[in-house]
């Protein structure tokens, strides 16, 4: 670690410290820390999920470096699991096999509505922009991708929505199944990338690192920049949601991820050479195989790393996934608790961010 990092991370530890005073000793459940209870109430262990994408860097970072495990302590321990797209990682939240995860804004909005805003809260931004629909020759237009076969993570996951908000407002039907004028096949990025470079496929809407990789390796070009179609080029790709019923047993622990969280976010925008390693250090560790360095250096410079949710992009994309008939309308007020995390900002002299619907 840096010094410059460590010196930034101590500045975090301090305005937590300052914010937040150590209850007395109470009675503790099985999972909480002696010597915590009510609002500093903090967990034995915190289940965390995160992708094995750049566009998790913080994640990525946070874990690699240290910096989750620096801020929660001795007393809590860190697990860790990943997911390929976000519909998997919210079934573990629903089912209580996680606590907390990185993930886009559609799975998020998917879990709030499917529990009726009982499930989750997002506490965090963590990366905007990063993605968008890469093509072989010939695809020049929208009307050129009829017939064709475009790849999506998962479906309902946020490429997946976006892509098929962008086709319906190009005149162009997809269904859920395969069909329509453009056929949609929801699979693995890995999977996606491969098929591409075998011609299986004519494009794929995905995110970083996978968007430069059919780019830099298979010569796909770039049909849709997701940047270019949203307010000041700034759109959430992933932030970082909590179970309620976690948020609300260890307000503590919550606190402390977020102090990791800050942190990380801080490394990578301080330090960006660095953290591409940690971040790559980190995929080859989980997948066995590390990005090349030209593919690592392009994915990191189309990503925004930032605390902001952008929320207002968060109520577009779930009016985009109503629109493709992928969600019932649904209320999204109380979807945020940005409180812990602008107490953190405050303290260590960042602007604060907001949850607000409109830009």
């Amino acid at each position: 670690m840096t010094s410059r990092t460590r010196r930034a991370l101590v500045l975090v530890t301090a305005a937590v410290a300052a914010s937040t005073l150590l209850a007395a000793c109470g009675s503790a459940d099985e999972n909480t820390a002696a010597g915590t209870s009510g609002a500093t109430a903090e967990a034995k262990k915190i289940n965390l999920g995160y992708f094995p994408n750049i566009t998790h860097a913080p994640a990525l970072v946070g874990v690699n470096k240290g910096l989750f495990a620096e801020a929660l302590g001795s007393g809590t321990e860190l697990s860790t699991k990943t997911f390929n797209a976000g519909p998997a990682a919210i079934e573990a939240l629903l089912s209580g096999a996680i606590d907390a995860t990185y993930i886009g804004p559609n799975p998020a909005i998917n879990g709030w509505s499917t529990s009726k805003g009982t499930a989750l809260k997002i506490i965090a931004g963590s990366t905007s922009g990063g993605a968008g629909l890469v093509v072989r020759d010939g695809i020049n237009a929208p009307a050129d991708l009829k017939g064709k076969k475009i790849a999506t993570p998962q479906l309902g996951n946020t490429q997946d929505v976006a892509l098929r908000a962008w086709l319906k407002e190009n005149g162009l039907a997809a269904d859920t199944n395969g069909g329509g004028d453009v056929s949609v096949l929801p699979q693995d990025n890995a999977t996606a990338v491969q098929a591409f470079a075998q011609g299986t496929i004519d494009g794929a809407w995905v995110p970083e690192p996978n968007f430069s990789k059919l780019i830099l390796e298979s010569k796909a070009k770039v049909l849709v920049d997701e940047k270019t179609l949203w307010p000041n080029q700034e759109f959430v790709t992933t932030h970082l949601i909590v179970s309620q019923k976690f948020l609300t047993e260890y307000p503590g622990t919550v606190k402390k991820l977020l102090q990791g969280h800050v942190a990380s976010v801080k490394y990578v925008n301080a330090d960006n050479a660095e953290a591409q390693k940690a971040a790559n250090a980190q995929i080859e560790a989980l997948t066995g195989k590390p990005l090349k360095d030209e593919i690592l250096a392009a994915a990191f410079k189309n990503l925004k790393f930032t605390h902001d949710p952008v929320a207002s992009s968060l109520y577009t994309s779930a009016k985009h996934a109503e629109d493709v008939g992928l969600l019932k309308p649904v209320d999204l007020n109380g979807i945020y608790d940005l409180g812990p995390l602008n107490e953190l900002l405050k303290a260590d002299g960042q602007p604060e961010v907001s949850d607000a619907a409109a830009a």
